[in-house]
Protein backbone atom coordinates (compact mmCIF):
# COMPACT_ATOMS: atom_id res chain seq x y z
CA UNK A 1 0.00 0.00 0.00
CA UNK A 2 0.95 3.82 0.11
CA UNK A 3 1.71 6.25 2.43
CA UNK A 4 0.62 8.97 1.20
CA UNK A 5 2.68 11.54 3.47
CA UNK A 6 5.62 10.08 2.75
CA UNK A 7 5.50 10.01 -1.07
CA UNK A 8 3.01 11.91 -2.32
CA UNK A 9 4.47 13.83 -5.42
CA UNK A 10 2.74 17.77 -6.07
CA UNK A 11 2.59 18.20 -9.71
CA UNK A 12 2.01 22.10 -10.36
CA UNK A 13 0.42 21.91 -6.77
CA UNK A 14 -1.80 18.94 -7.75
CA UNK A 15 -0.70 15.66 -5.74
CA UNK A 16 -0.27 12.43 -7.49
CA UNK A 17 0.64 9.57 -5.40
CA UNK A 18 3.23 6.32 -6.84
CA UNK A 19 0.07 4.26 -7.03
CA UNK A 20 0.20 0.79 -9.46
CA UNK A 21 -2.64 -1.21 -10.46
CA UNK A 22 -2.12 -3.76 -7.85
CA UNK A 23 -1.29 -1.21 -5.20
CA UNK A 24 -4.83 0.66 -5.81
CA UNK A 25 -6.34 -2.94 -4.96
CA UNK A 26 -5.02 -3.59 -2.33
CA UNK A 27 -5.88 -0.18 -0.98
CA UNK A 28 -8.96 -0.31 -1.51
CA UNK A 29 -9.55 -4.16 -0.11
CA UNK A 30 -8.22 -2.45 3.25
CA UNK A 31 -10.65 0.22 2.69
CA UNK A 32 -13.75 -2.11 2.36
CA UNK A 33 -12.93 -3.82 5.17
CA UNK A 34 -12.36 -1.54 7.34
CA UNK A 35 -15.44 0.64 6.43
CA UNK A 36 -15.10 3.29 8.93
CA UNK A 37 -15.64 5.97 6.21
CA UNK A 38 -15.57 7.04 3.02
CA UNK A 39 -12.41 6.92 0.66
CA UNK A 40 -12.01 9.14 -1.97
CA UNK A 41 -9.89 8.05 -5.04
CA UNK A 42 -9.53 10.97 -7.94
CA UNK A 43 -7.53 9.74 -11.14
CA UNK A 44 -5.55 13.04 -12.27
CA UNK A 45 -4.91 13.43 -15.57
CA UNK A 46 -2.79 16.78 -16.78
CA UNK A 47 -6.10 18.63 -17.73
CA UNK A 48 -7.44 17.87 -13.92
CA UNK A 49 -4.14 19.76 -13.16
CA UNK A 50 -5.00 22.81 -15.38
CA UNK A 51 -8.62 22.47 -13.80
CA UNK A 52 -7.30 22.95 -10.40
CA UNK A 53 -5.50 26.03 -11.11
CA UNK A 54 -8.62 28.13 -11.93
CA UNK A 55 -10.71 25.89 -9.27
CA UNK A 56 -10.35 26.39 -5.52
CA UNK A 57 -12.58 23.65 -4.70
CA UNK A 58 -11.69 21.20 -6.97
CA UNK A 59 -8.05 21.70 -6.21
CA UNK A 60 -8.94 21.72 -2.10
CA UNK A 61 -10.89 18.32 -3.02
CA UNK A 62 -8.11 16.84 -4.85
CA UNK A 63 -5.76 17.48 -1.69
CA UNK A 64 -8.47 15.87 0.34
CA UNK A 65 -8.86 13.19 -1.23
CA UNK A 66 -7.10 9.73 0.05
CA UNK A 67 -5.74 8.30 -3.50
CA UNK A 68 -4.88 10.50 -6.49
CA UNK A 69 -3.43 8.00 -9.27
CA UNK A 70 -1.56 9.12 -12.38
CA UNK A 71 -4.60 8.84 -15.26
CA UNK A 72 -1.98 10.22 -18.51
CA UNK A 73 0.99 10.15 -19.77
CA UNK A 74 1.71 13.39 -19.03
CA UNK A 75 1.93 12.79 -15.24
CA UNK A 76 4.65 10.55 -15.99
CA UNK A 77 6.82 12.60 -17.82
CA UNK A 78 6.34 15.47 -15.64
CA UNK A 79 7.15 13.39 -11.94
CA UNK A 80 10.44 12.67 -14.28
CA UNK A 81 11.39 16.34 -14.99
CA UNK A 82 10.31 16.89 -11.46
CA UNK A 83 13.27 14.49 -10.90
CA UNK A 84 10.73 11.59 -9.16
CA UNK A 85 9.41 8.57 -10.73
CA UNK A 86 5.67 7.32 -11.00
CA UNK A 87 5.44 3.78 -11.34
CA UNK A 88 3.10 3.26 -14.06
CA UNK A 89 -0.24 4.81 -15.58
CA UNK A 90 -3.37 3.95 -13.63
CA UNK A 91 -6.13 4.74 -15.92
CA UNK A 92 -9.95 4.70 -14.67
CA UNK A 93 -10.76 3.32 -17.79
CA UNK A 94 -8.57 -0.05 -17.15
CA UNK A 95 -8.68 -0.08 -13.05
CA UNK A 96 -12.54 -0.03 -13.05
CA UNK A 97 -12.75 -3.93 -14.66
CA UNK A 98 -9.77 -4.72 -12.55
CA UNK A 99 -12.06 -3.54 -9.28
CA UNK A 100 -14.85 -5.36 -10.74
CA UNK A 101 -12.86 -8.24 -11.22
CA UNK A 102 -11.28 -8.43 -7.75
CA UNK A 103 -15.26 -7.23 -6.53
CA UNK A 104 -16.68 -10.62 -7.97
CA UNK A 105 -13.72 -12.44 -6.06
CA UNK A 106 -14.65 -10.90 -2.60
CA UNK A 107 -18.23 -10.23 -2.56
CA UNK A 108 -17.74 -6.70 -2.91
CA UNK A 109 -21.57 -4.85 -4.40
CA UNK A 110 -20.71 -1.86 -6.67
CA UNK A 111 -22.93 1.01 -8.25
CA UNK A 112 -22.49 3.06 -11.20
CA UNK A 113 -23.90 6.55 -10.98
CA UNK A 114 -23.43 8.94 -14.10
CA UNK A 115 -23.06 8.45 -17.92
CA UNK A 116 -25.79 9.41 -20.22
CA UNK A 117 -29.33 7.60 -19.65
CA UNK A 118 -28.61 3.32 -20.33
CA UNK A 119 -24.38 3.79 -20.21
CA UNK A 120 -24.29 2.46 -16.61
CA UNK A 121 -26.90 -0.07 -17.13
CA UNK A 122 -24.77 -1.58 -20.47
CA UNK A 123 -21.68 -1.14 -18.64
CA UNK A 124 -22.91 -3.20 -15.36
CA UNK A 125 -24.37 -6.07 -18.18
CA UNK A 126 -20.44 -6.22 -19.72
CA UNK A 127 -19.03 -5.97 -16.07
CA UNK A 128 -21.42 -9.07 -15.15
CA UNK A 129 -20.38 -11.34 -17.94
CA UNK A 130 -16.83 -10.71 -17.86
CA UNK A 131 -17.10 -11.10 -14.06
CA UNK A 132 -19.40 -14.20 -13.07
CA UNK A 133 -20.71 -13.38 -9.79
CA UNK A 134 -20.20 -9.82 -9.27
CA UNK A 135 -23.13 -8.18 -7.59
CA UNK A 136 -24.19 -5.06 -9.30
CA UNK A 137 -26.14 -2.84 -6.48
CA UNK A 138 -27.89 -0.17 -8.25
CA UNK A 139 -26.88 1.67 -11.55
CA UNK A 140 -28.48 5.13 -12.18
CA UNK A 141 -27.91 8.21 -14.56
CA UNK A 142 -28.85 10.85 -12.26
CA UNK A 143 -26.88 14.18 -13.05
CA UNK A 144 -23.95 16.18 -10.97
CA UNK A 145 -26.76 18.87 -9.87
CA UNK A 146 -27.53 19.39 -6.25
CA UNK A 147 -30.91 19.69 -6.41
CA UNK A 148 -31.06 15.84 -6.86
CA UNK A 149 -28.53 14.87 -4.81
CA UNK A 150 -30.73 13.76 -1.88
CA UNK A 151 -33.03 11.55 -4.43
CA UNK A 152 -29.53 10.37 -5.74
CA UNK A 153 -28.12 9.69 -2.34
CA UNK A 154 -31.00 7.36 -1.23
CA UNK A 155 -30.59 5.35 -3.94
CA UNK A 156 -27.09 4.36 -3.32
CA UNK A 157 -27.26 4.30 0.29
CA UNK A 158 -30.18 2.18 0.12
CA UNK A 159 -28.49 -0.29 -2.42
CA UNK A 160 -25.89 -1.62 -0.02
CA UNK A 161 -22.97 -0.71 -2.07
CA UNK A 162 -19.47 -0.66 -0.89
CA UNK A 163 -17.55 0.68 -4.27
CA UNK A 164 -19.16 4.05 -6.11
CA UNK A 165 -18.16 4.31 -9.30
CA UNK A 166 -18.87 8.49 -10.43
CA UNK A 167 -19.10 8.94 -14.26
CA UNK A 168 -19.76 12.83 -14.37
CA UNK A 169 -16.41 13.94 -15.81
CA UNK A 170 -14.27 16.61 -14.15
CA UNK A 171 -14.37 17.99 -11.97
CA UNK A 172 -17.99 17.67 -11.66
CA UNK A 173 -17.86 13.97 -10.20
CA UNK A 174 -14.59 14.82 -8.16
CA UNK A 175 -16.69 17.84 -6.30
CA UNK A 176 -20.07 15.47 -6.06
CA UNK A 177 -18.06 12.91 -4.18
CA UNK A 178 -16.58 15.51 -1.59
CA UNK A 179 -19.55 17.17 -1.34
CA UNK A 180 -21.88 13.87 -0.26
CA UNK A 181 -18.36 12.24 1.62
CA UNK A 182 -19.87 12.82 4.80
CA UNK A 183 -23.84 11.46 3.79
CA UNK A 184 -22.68 8.98 1.62
CA UNK A 185 -22.43 5.16 3.46
CA UNK A 186 -20.03 3.46 0.80
CA UNK A 187 -16.36 2.32 1.69
CA UNK A 188 -14.98 3.63 -1.92
CA UNK A 189 -15.85 6.55 -4.10
CA UNK A 190 -14.11 6.96 -7.12
CA UNK A 191 -14.50 9.61 -10.17
CA UNK A 192 -14.00 7.63 -13.53
CA UNK A 193 -14.83 9.75 -16.13
CA UNK A 194 -15.64 8.15 -19.49
CA UNK A 195 -15.51 4.78 -18.17
CA UNK A 196 -18.70 3.49 -18.65
CA UNK A 197 -18.92 4.87 -22.39
CA UNK A 198 -15.76 2.74 -22.74
CA UNK A 199 -17.11 -0.62 -21.24
CA UNK A 200 -20.48 -0.15 -22.81
CA UNK A 201 -19.01 0.31 -26.21
CA UNK A 202 -20.33 3.65 -26.65
CA UNK A 203 -16.96 5.29 -27.33
CA UNK A 204 -14.15 3.04 -28.47
CA UNK A 205 -10.98 3.58 -26.98
CA UNK A 206 -7.80 3.90 -28.69
CA UNK A 207 -6.12 0.79 -30.21
CA UNK A 208 -3.30 -0.72 -27.50
CA UNK A 209 -0.36 0.83 -29.39
CA UNK A 210 -1.50 4.22 -29.03
CA UNK A 211 -2.58 3.55 -25.29
CA UNK A 212 1.20 2.64 -25.01
CA UNK A 213 2.63 5.21 -26.33
CA UNK A 214 0.25 7.49 -24.40
CA UNK A 215 -1.48 8.81 -27.93
CA UNK A 216 -4.95 8.20 -26.19
CA UNK A 217 -5.51 11.60 -26.07
CA UNK A 218 -5.05 11.63 -29.87
CA UNK A 219 -7.21 9.08 -30.66
CA UNK A 220 -10.19 10.68 -28.63
CA UNK A 221 -9.50 14.11 -30.34
CA UNK A 222 -9.91 12.19 -33.79
CA UNK A 223 -13.11 10.51 -32.84
CA UNK A 224 -14.63 13.40 -30.87
CA UNK A 225 -12.96 17.19 -32.30
CA UNK A 226 -15.37 18.53 -30.71
CA UNK A 227 -12.75 18.19 -27.59
CA UNK A 228 -10.16 20.46 -29.17
CA UNK A 229 -11.15 23.08 -26.17
CA UNK A 230 -10.35 20.87 -24.05
CA UNK A 231 -6.71 19.88 -25.33
CA UNK A 232 -5.44 22.91 -25.20
CA UNK A 233 -5.01 22.66 -21.26
CA UNK A 234 -2.17 19.60 -22.64
CA UNK A 235 0.34 22.87 -23.63
CA UNK A 236 -0.71 24.82 -20.79
CA UNK A 237 0.19 22.05 -18.36
CA UNK A 238 3.22 21.35 -20.07
CA UNK A 239 4.59 24.91 -19.96
CA UNK A 240 3.65 24.95 -16.43
CA UNK A 241 5.71 21.87 -15.59
CA UNK A 242 8.54 23.55 -17.11
CA UNK A 243 8.16 26.72 -15.93
CA UNK A 244 8.02 25.59 -12.15
CA UNK A 245 11.14 22.57 -12.50
CA UNK A 246 13.24 26.17 -14.07
CA UNK A 247 12.29 27.59 -10.74
CA UNK A 248 13.19 25.29 -8.39
CA UNK A 249 16.18 24.69 -10.05
CA UNK A 250 17.04 28.47 -9.93
CA UNK A 251 16.66 28.09 -6.01
CA UNK A 252 18.75 25.07 -5.77
CA UNK A 253 21.37 27.05 -8.22
CA UNK A 254 21.21 29.84 -5.73
CA UNK A 255 21.48 28.50 -2.34
CA UNK A 256 24.37 26.37 -3.34
CA UNK A 257 26.21 29.25 -5.07
CA UNK A 258 29.25 30.69 -2.57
Amino acid sequence: MINAAQSRLQVVGVPVDPATFESMLAQIETWVARRDRVYQICTVSPEFVMIAQDNPAFMRTLHEADLCVADGVGLLLAARLLGRRLPERVTGSDGVPLIARRAAERGWRLFLLGAAPGVAERAAARLMADNPGLLIAGTYAGSPDPAEEDAILARVNGSGADILFVAYGAPQQDLWIARNRERLTVAVAMGVGGTFDFIAGVVPRAPRWMQRLGLEWLYRLYRQPWRWRRMLRLPRFVWAVLTRRDRALSRTERGSAP
